[in-house]
This record gives structure tokens, C-alpha cells and sequence, in this order.
């Protein structure tokens, strides 16, 4: 599928700002089944310094820097990216879970216990008990890890609520476990904080969802806005994608921007200001199938 993505967020201040410095992730990922045709970042007013690097993940990153007083600022990210869905496995040709597990935590170095650093707490999670016991009741003994994720994504559709109003970008994990409600951010760190409490590794990802759907199949939760979902590592097939909020394994509709840790690790777009005296903030993300031939 081929996707045109515009992804606009502007702050408003109450007074000048003299001086803001910003890092984004908006630069969608080049992988296997997505390709990035185009991308274009529109910094308005117009950035006095700008570069992009690569980070630690493997993300792209663009650092800009603003030395002129400004009341507003807007930043546009927009992409041409063409998705196909991954191949999947059966869930049942899965190793079972307790394997992974056992591999992951190696001692000697394999592809296995290379992804062993996502298995330990980051920033925005920590891994409890109480996550264990959760994940527990899908992770039975033997049970293949797949076939294990694919229920557990299941219970997390059921039990929790999409609720914008619920949580806030800094609402801790705990919390959402109590109130059982939040949006994608909350269900992916949930989901991750699990996994890693039964000793998995699992990393968050960002991106977004089509805003439309195609004839025929229900809109997606989340396509109004950015969206997160999470990875967890398979052997022998790599990392595969699950999207609890959708109770799903994506496909060609999720479009990949970046992945990390936690939410901290890839946050769409943080910075620094000098004054501003507080701020508003309006983000619209628009992502449109564009028919080919």
C-alpha cells in the first residue's frame, strides 16, 4: 500500500520565546516491508540550524534550533511511505515462550541475547509482580510464544478501555493498570512491562495508522493521531509487531516511525524554550491511501 502522511503539530505561547532548541522523531523507517519514497520536514518559523543523525535504534533523528523570538511554532513531517505486511509465522511454529525467554537471558553472545536489553526496567517502565501475574494467565507452561502474544493482545483489548481523557503522556504504568483505561502509549508500555516481568524482550514502537479505512473494514482505534504498539522477539523469525489497542498483529496498515525503550526513547517531538510563559498544543495527523497506476 501507498500512504501520503502529514503529521502537524503546532504550540502556541503566551509570550515571545527568545530561543527553543527541539529534537523529532518524524522520519519514517526504511525496513524490509516499508520503503520511504519522500519525506519532507516544514519548520515554521524557519529553523537557524538543522541536522539529522541516527540514533542509538537505528532511528532517524532531526535536531533543530530557533534563534529568533517567535509566539507560535508549527512543524509538518511529510511522507510518501509504501507498506507491505510482513510474513508472519503460525503462531503454533513458535518456540515456547519459557525457551525465548531462557535464550534471551544467555550469557554468550547470539542474535538471541543481543536483543537481551529489552528485557531489563527503562524510564517510563518498570517491571512489578503484579505485571508478571497478568501476563501469566496467557503464558502458560509450554505454551508457543506467539500463540501466547496473540491471547494476551486478546485480554488487553478486553480488559482495557480507549479513554483520551484517562491518562495523560506522563501517567505512570501502575496507574493504568489500576484504572484499566488509557489510549496506544498506555497499552503498549502495559504490554511491554509484562513481558518484560516474565523476562521477554519486548520495545516500543511509534508510528501511525491509516486514517481511513478500505471498503469493507472497520477504522482502526488510534488513526487520529500517532499511534504505539509494541515488538517482542521471536527466534528464528525476528521481531513481530502487536498492536493490543487493535487487538491485531499489524499489517499493511501501521506505518513503522521509530523504536526504543519506552515512549522517552522516540517521542515525536520534545524541546528546550526560553520563555514562552506556557503553551497550547494542537497535533492532526493525516495518513491517506494514494491509489497507484
Amino acid at each position: 500500500m501507498l500512504y501520503d502522511i502529514t503529521h502537524r503539530t503546532t504550540y502556541g505561547y503566551g509570550s515571545d520565546v527568545a530561543v527553543s532548541h527541539h529534537l523529532a522523531h518524524l522520519r519514517p523507517r526504511q525496513l524490509p516491508a516499508q520503503q520511504v519514497d519522500d519525506f519532507q520536514l516544514l519548520v515554521e518559523p524557519t529553523s537557524a540550524v538543522s541536522a539529522e543523525r541516527v540514533d542509538y535504534y537505528g532511528n532517524t533523528t532531526t535536531f533543530f534550533s530557533i534563534g529568533s523570538p517567535h509566539d507560535c511554532l508549527t512543524v509538518t513531517a511529510r511522507s510518501r511511505v509504501r507498506v507491505a505486511a510482513p510474513a508472519s509465522p503460525a503462531p503454533s511454529d513458535t518456540l515456547a515462550w519459557q525457551l525465548v525467554r531462557d535464550r534471551c537471558a544467555s550469557d554468550v553472545l547470539t542474535p538471541d541475547s543481543a536483543v537481551g536489553e529489552f528485557r531489563f526496567e527503562s524510564p517510563n517502565i518498570a517491571r512489578r509482580s503484579i505485571f508478571a501475574d497478568y501476563a501469566a494467565l496467557s503464558f502458560v507452561q509450554d505454551r508457543p510464544l506467539l500463540e501466547a502474544i496473540v491471547d494476551f493482545n486478546a485480554r488487553i483489548f478486553q480488559d482495557f478501555k480507549f479513554d483520551p481523557r484517562a491518562t495523560t503522556v506522563a501517567t505512570p504504568v501502575d496507574e493504568v493498570f489500576k484504572k484499566r483505561r488509557g489510549v496506544c502509549q498506555d497499552f503498549a508500555h502495559l504490554a511491554i512491562a509484562c513481558l518484560r516481568s516474565l523476562g521477554l524482550p519486548a520495545r516500543y514502537v511509534s508510528g501511525y495508522l491509516e486514517t481511513l479505512p478500505p471498503p469493507g473494514k472497520a477504522r482502526l482505534i488510534g488513526a487520529d493521531a500517532s499511534h504505539a504498539w509494541y515488538s517482542v522477539w521471536c527466534p528464528d523469525y525476528g521481531w513481530i509487531d502487536a498492536d493490543p489497542t487493535n487487538n491485531l498483529l499489524p499489517g499493511d496498515r501501521h506505518i513503522t516511525v521509530a523504536w526504543g525503550r519506552d515512549f522517552s526513547d522516540v517521542s515525536p517531538l520534545r524541546g528546550i524554550v526560553v520563555g514562552g510563559s506556557g503553551h497550547s498544543l494542537g497535533v492532526s495527523v493525516d495518513v491517506a491511501r494514494v491509489a497507484e497506476g
